[in-house]
């Protein structure tokens, strides 16, 4: 059975997987991570980049996973 969408439904947004992650506000470790990032990826340590926003997206601050 196919389950149609009502009209006042809102189709769920996602974040965008290829833009690095915004630092939780207030939180000297998402911050922290954020400047190593760009520091990473301005050097073109694109792999140390990826690490530092994986770390951001698991941050507690942003309600991942430890």
């Amino acid at each position: 059975m196919k389950q149609q969408t009502k009209p006042d439904e809102r189709p769920v947004t996602l974040p965008d997987p290829t833009r690095p992650p915004m630092p939780a506000a207030g939180c000297d470790v998402c911050e922290a991570l954020d400047q190593q990032r760009a520091a990473a990826e301005h050097s073109g340590n694109i792999s140390l980049a990826t690490t530092c926003e994986q770390e951001m997206r698991r941050h507690p601050a942003h309600g991942g996973k430890s």
